[in-house]
Parts: C-alpha cells; structure tokens; sequence
C-alpha cells in the first residue's frame, strides 16, 4: 500500500502516451497525451487563480471526458476533487460548494443557467467544463489566462510537451485526495472524506480481482461519475491501467445502453441493479410469462436447450465480450438474481458504500451464492453486531484500508459511524455464513418492526411488488398500525394495454393481494397508493425514503 496513487496515473500516461484514453459515445476521443497536456494546462490556470495543495475544486456536469480531464488535474495537482451530482437541485450544488470550501467549480453550461455566483462568494472562478470557457472570475487575470493559455502553456514547454514532462504530486496514504457528498436514503447529505490510501486499496483491489482489464480493454461508463461506484471502477481504476473509458453522456435508458455495449463490445460491465432490473422486465419477462414457454421449461431436457439460449442471447445483449457483469449500489431484485443464475450469467453482486470508496465485499460470478454479496474485499475486516451472526441480522461494521477518513467539518456524525477503533457502522443489516459469505437484510433505518417485535425488511416486500406486471416501483412504508405500499405504475404497459384509471387500481387490488399470500401475517399490507411520477432517486438510483414516510 506505500505508493502513490499519481505515480500510477503518471505511469500509466508514460505507458500509454499514444493509446485511446477517454470518449464521449458518438463524440470526441481524447489519447493519454490529449489527457496529459490538459491537465498541465489546467494546473496552469490553478497556479493563476491562487489554488494551493489541499485547495478545494468542485465538478459538477454530467458524465463525458473532460469530467475526467478535471478530475485527474485535480488529484495530480494536490487539490482536492468534489465531484457533485448534475441532478442536485441548484440550493443543494450552492450549499455544496460553499460547504467544501471550494476555490474553483467546473460546471456544465445547463447547470450553470440555474445557479449563481453571488450564491458561492467564496470561488475564484467558475469554468465551462466542455470548453474549458472562464463563466466567472474574481480575478481578471483568470480570464487573460484562459485566452493566453496555449501561448503560456508554449513558453513552459517550447520544445512540445512530452511524457518524460510530466511529475505529479506524490501523495501520501492518509492524505484526502476528494470529497463525495452523500445524498442518502436518509436525506441528510454528508461531505465523505475519502484518502488516497482508501482510492489505492480499491484500484488494488479492481487489478487483483479483474487482472483482464489492462491497455487493450474497453469500458462503458454509464454510471455518474460524481457517485463513488462508478468513479471507482467505470473510470479511475481504468485510468492506472491504461484502458480506454467510453462516457456515455445522455440519460442511461437501456436503449442507448444496448446499443453501446454492441458497438464498444466492453471487456467488464459496472450497473446498478435498476438497469439490470429494467433489462430482464422488458425483454425476457415477456418471453418467460409466455404459456408455452412455461410448459417447456418444466421439461428437463428442453429446459437446459431454454436456458442455453437465452444466456447466450443475454451475453450477447451485453457486447459478447465481458467477463463478468458486477451489480451493486442496491439491492438486487431476488426473482431476476434467481433466473440469471439459473441460466448461468456470468454476473455478481457486490456491497460497498461512499464511505469505503467504495467496496466492502465482492465474489467472482464462478465462486458466489444466490442472494449473497460475497466475501470481504482485501484490506478489510467485516463484523455482524449479533449475538448469532449467521441466523440473527445484525448492523454490519467494516474496518480497514477503504474506510474514510470521517464526515468534513462535521466531527458528530463521523462520531455516530465511525468507532474509536476504527469501525464503521454501515447503517445495513445483514448475516454472514460459516464460509464468510455475506448476505444483505435490508437498511436498518428502512427495517421495520412488527406487531410481535418481528424484523420486516422492506426491501423483500418491494421486491416481490417489482416482479408484478403493471408495477413500476414500489416502497413499503408504516401507516397507522400497519404497511402501506406506494406504488409507481408501469405506464407505458397501462397504456398499451389501454387501461382505464379505474381498471389500473382494480389491477393494483388484484396485485396487492397476491403479494399478501405470500407474505406473513404480520408484513401483509393493508392499503396501497398509486404515485404519479417516478420515486426520488440518490445517485446510486436507491429511493429517497426519508420523503414519503407517513406521519399517519
């Protein structure tokens, strides 16, 4: 662990000086020299507003290469990175500014529109991301920089900027090297510092794990960059290993997915369950649910011939050339994990989180367990709070190389997760098996308790509303003495299938009672509530609970 993560990226630019870098699907392609020589300008116009090492610079823009560019200048300059969500409110990306002490935010032209300057008084500068354009400067030198910045950038290197040029900050393992502010499930957003040591254990741990990916690989990132999950493993750890990352900078739908992965042919595959979730609802469900089908896949025979095609159309959907597809950021929807494992997707399902930048636990598709997460990552140690960890859920509590460093300017609650030594309270319950396999209840703050004090996790019961025909989403909450469900309809099936608003809550009756055959007596639900638009999302695509819990 005694290396410095700009050694590696500094390396990894030496190495692949000529090699594709960094794409915006259907745009640009930046090559590691394009990389280099944009940073090194970019630590120009820092030099020029003031910005010394430890200085904070906010990202906030959706995902494309110069998000990266940013980025990386950022960590080899020794600033610090604060990437922020595109889809924060304008009062939540002013407040994020001005909470991080940020000197300098790069900011999408649309983004921009709805916020202000005056609203972050403590900023040297504000700067367009796509063509790096001086939006606001305290100081006008900023912008006489800007203009003059390849006449300066002449003088530094008049014989051409090369790759034996380049010498980044050396960073130190408890060094915080970016902060990454949560918006959870709890609605209180926290500024997570994450240290260099915890971004090296994690890219060790991709290159342990994933030893595959090198120069010659292909990435789609389709995650947000500004979220820790897809920071980690769509982009930083392919940056040291000289892969190409290909952004794809429109909203995800699996449309443009799909055709993504056909084209790029990508060697690993980085998703969150809802994509994976959307993709088995639209195009296999239909298949499965059909009636002679279901007689065929009740023979041994044709069954496995069953079976065999749809992986291979599966795999085929995802370019044909991944080794594996790991989920993570969510819980992951039990009926479509069981399929695909019976089919024999080469897929996993891991857990992490902001505060471990962000893996905790992983498996390889080839050696996991249905419903599992795997096993704790390298470089660190995981507990269950529970007198009977394997049959009794308790909070689970991670310690080691990964974990952060505390909350910034916000010591009660680091205080609140954080134990004095050293074990951080994930706030997820779960069990682990004799074989360290670990297997996720749901969030403790999402549990339920029932009547006879018995745990309800709500997640189970959503999932089971998911798989229903006509449902979208679905959260389980507490009404009076009972469980309510709030439902998200799928529209386009209601209205393909020309339903009236009448005969959709007559499907919802329909449906809520079949889910309570299934369910205890004391997790039934008693009464539903159809939601007209889609559930608020954090940016790993988890629903905002905190804003539709009922005080009834």
């Amino acid at each position: 662990m005694e290396q410095s993560l700009n050694k590696l990226l500094e390396q990894s630019f030496k190495d692949n000086w000529d090699r594709a870098a960094l794409s915006d699907y259907k745009g640009i392609t930046l090559y590691y020299r394009d990389v280099a020589r944009r940073i090194e300008k970019l630590h120009i116009v820092f030099e020029i507003c003031g910005v010394k090492k430890g200085d904070k610079i906010s990202i906030c823009s959706k995902n494309q290469a110069n998000w990266g560019v940013i980025f990386l200048s950022a960590l080899t300059y020794g600033a610090v990175a604060v990437p922020i969500l595109h889809e924060f409110k304008p009062g939540n990306i002013h407040h994020i500014v001005n909470h991080s002490d940020s000197r300098i935010l790069f900011v999408g032209d649309v983004i921009w529109e709805q916020l202000s300057e005056t609203e972050m008084p403590n900023l040297e500068a504000v700067i367009q991301i796509h063509d790096f354009a001086i939006l606001y400067a305290k100081d006008p030198i900023v912008k006489s920089t800007r203009e003059h910045l390849n006449e300066l950038f002449g003088k530094k290197y008049p014989k051409n900027f090369r790759s034996e040029h380049i010498n980044y900050h050396i960073d130190d393992s408890e060094e915080l090297s970016m902060i990454n502010y949560t918006s959870g499930t709890t609605g209180f957003s926290k500024g997570v510092m994450i240290p260099y040591r915890a971004l090296l254990s994690n890219i060790f741990f991709a290159k342990e794990v994933q030893p595959h990916i090198n120069n010659s690989s292909n990435v789609v990132a389709m995650l947000p960059t500004a979220h820790m999950y897809g920071m980690m493993f769509e982009f930083l750890f392919e940056m040291t290993v000289g892969a190409h990352v290909h952004f794809l900078t429109r909203i995800p739908s699996p449309k443009i997915i799909l055709d993504a992965f056909a084209e790029i042919k990508p060697d690993i595959v980085i998703s969150v369950p809802l994509i994976i979730e959307k993709i088995y609802k639209k195009r296999l469900q239909p298949i499965i649910n059909k009636k002679s089908i279901r007689v065929l896949l009740k023979l041994p025979v044709i069954d496995q011939r069953i079976q065999k095609r749809i992986q291979k159309e599966l795999i085929n959907t995802f370019g044909g050339k991944f080794y594996e597809v790991i989920i993570g950021g969510a819980a992951f929807n039990r009926e479509a994990e069981s399929f695909f494992r019976k089919i024999g997707f080469p897929f996993t399902v891991g857990y992490g989180m902001t505060e471990c930048a962000p893996i905790i636990t992983y498996a390889p598709w080839n050696n996991t367990r249905l419903f599992s997460c795997g096993k704790v990552a390298p470089r660190m140690e995981l507990m269950i709070d529970s007198q009977d960890p394997e049959n009794e859920a308790g909070e689970i509590l991670c310690k080691g190389a990964n974990v952060m460093l505390g909350y910034y300017k916000n010591p009660e609650a680091t205080e609140q997760v954080l134990t004095s030594d050293g074990w951080l309270k994930t706030g997820d319950m779960g069990v682990i098996d004799k074989d360290g396999y670990l297997y996720i209840k749901g969030r403790s703050k999402s549990m339920i308790l029932g009547p006879s004090g018995q745990n309800i996790y709500t997640e189970e019961i959503e999932s089971i509303f998911n798989n229903m025909p006509y449902v979208s989403e679905s959260l389980v909450v507490e009404k009076g003495n009972g469980l309510a469900v709030l439902i998200y309809p799928d529209l386009e099936l209601i209205e393909k299938d020309g339903l009236t608003a009448d005969a959709t809550n007559t499907k919802m009756i329909e449906i809520v009672d079949m889910v309570n055959n299934e369910l205890p007596n004391y997790s039934k639900i008693q009464s539903f509530e159809i939601i007209p638009e889609e559930f608020e999302k954090t940016p790993k695509r988890s629903i905002k609970r905190y804003l539709y819990q009922r005080s009834e």
